[in-house]
């Protein structure tokens, strides 16, 4: 008896910044439209990080749907595959969740269990800087062709995926409804009301000032005995 191969189609990214959400709104739309057979996982692993290590272990075959900075055209698509996915993920990061992301990579490694496939599907973002935006048209419309490229990618390896005859409905995601594209996008508040780039009390108090060397203010403070628990 052959053992099928464990696949996990993972999307990451964070949903509350613009075209970072990618990743996590590719996963939902690939669960929307297609049925998976049984040895197939499909999961939002949002910037959950290095707690999605054990999910990565348990998985022969990875196919990740992420927001990458290939300094490409904002836009376009990038396939990348094996032993070169961390790599891209590490160039330049766009957020912290790549950042867990490549230490889910070499901790499994570590631990002997790194997948035997991997391949990484990624989008050059449009914007970033908005917080509660959704997905720009220009990464909206690469939804489907990357999870082409994934059926594509599945298939090669002897994985077949089937159509659904009707697509689910939109509310029967496997994300969390509240999150869901349409109510999250419908209900964004105006941006009189919510400021899209920060703490706009921050940003008008001329008291506040960045800090200008980081690192110097964390080690001042790390060594400031008077901030010790007596």
């Amino acid at each position: 008896m052959t053992t099928q191969p464990r696949v996990l189609v993972l999307g990451i990214g964070n949903l509350l910044w613009a075209d970072e959400g990618f990743g996590v709104r590719t996963v939902e739309e690939f669960h929307r439209l297609y049925e998976v057979p049984e040895n197939v996982r499909l999961l939002d692993g949002g910037t959950q990080g290095v707690y999605l290590v054990q999910d990565v272990r348990e998985a022969d075959i990875l196919v990740v749907f992420d927001a990458v900075d290939y300094h490409l055209t904002p836009g376009a698509m990038k396939l990348i595959e094996g032993e070169d996915v961390p790599k891209f993920l590490g160039v330049k990061k766009i957020s912290l969740h790549q950042t867990g992301f490549q230490e889910v990579l070499a901790m499994a490694e570590m631990m002997g269990d790194a997948p035997e496939h991997l391949y990484l599907i990624g989008v050059q973002p449009v914007e970033l800087d908005d917080f509660g935006g959704g997905l720009r048209p220009e990464i909206k419309a690469q939804i489907v062709p990357a999870i082409t490229e994934a059926i594509k990618y599945l298939k090669n390896l002897g994985i077949v995926v089937t159509k659904r005859s009707e697509p689910l409905r939109r509310e029967d995601t496997i994300g969390c409804n509240i999150m869901s594209s349409a109510l999250y996008e419908s209900e964004r508040p105006d941006e009189a009301l919510a400021c899209r780039i920060g703490d706009e009390r921050l940003l008008r108090d001329e008291n506040w000032q960045p800090p200008q060397d980081i690192d110097k203010e964390i080690d001042g403070l790390l060594s400031d005995t008077s901030l010790e628990k007596k």
